[in-house]
């Protein structure tokens, strides 16, 4: 973890690893809980493979909508998925356009915790411009209200 250009949290969670997995790894359940509301996930693809694709569609409230892709560059099973925008299936490099305001890589560790899960979520960025432009977005608020939802959807699995 590199402060000036990672983003992370770590929080216990009262679900067991393998059902926050699958709240990552299935594009029905990803598409309940993946952006925080009012925000919405419309369409989410998962190929859990290394340079398999990882696509999802978020829509605004106002129904503005932006569609994300990235590659997968680890997966390991109820323990860890690492992704990237910085680069397209096939480990094929993104050509991102002067409108992406950063570009991230993510890395979620699920670690047993009693009958729940420890989670934490890292978000490493190219560049201190990135991290502090994610930041202000609201990463902490964001990918916490996300978790929540995630949860709360895990405990109807």
């Amino acid at each position: 973890m590199n402060p000036d250009l990672d983003l992370s949290f770590t929080r216990t969670v009262d679900v067991a690893p393998e059902l926050v997995w699958k709240a990552w790894t299935t594009p029905d359940h990803l598409k309940k809980w993946f952006t925080p509301a009012p925000w919405k996930t419309i369409h989410a693809e998962v190929d859990l493979t290394p340079g398999g694709k990882f696509h999802t569609v978020m829509e605004s409230p106002e129904g503005e909508r932006f569609p994300n892709t990235g590659c997968y560059l680890e997966v390991v099973p109820n323990r860890k998925l690492v992704w990237t925008g910085a680069l397209l299936p096939g480990y094929r490099p993104a050509n991102l356009g002067a409108d992406v305001p950063f570009v991230f890589t993510a890395i979620i560790v699920l670690e047993p915790s009693g009958s729940g899960t420890k989670y934490t979520a890292t978000v490493m960025h190219s560049t201190a411009d990135g991290r502090q432009k994610h930041e202000a977005m609201g990463f902490h608020t964001g990918w916490g209200k996300a978790l929540d939802q995630l949860v709360a959807l895990a405990k109807t699995m």
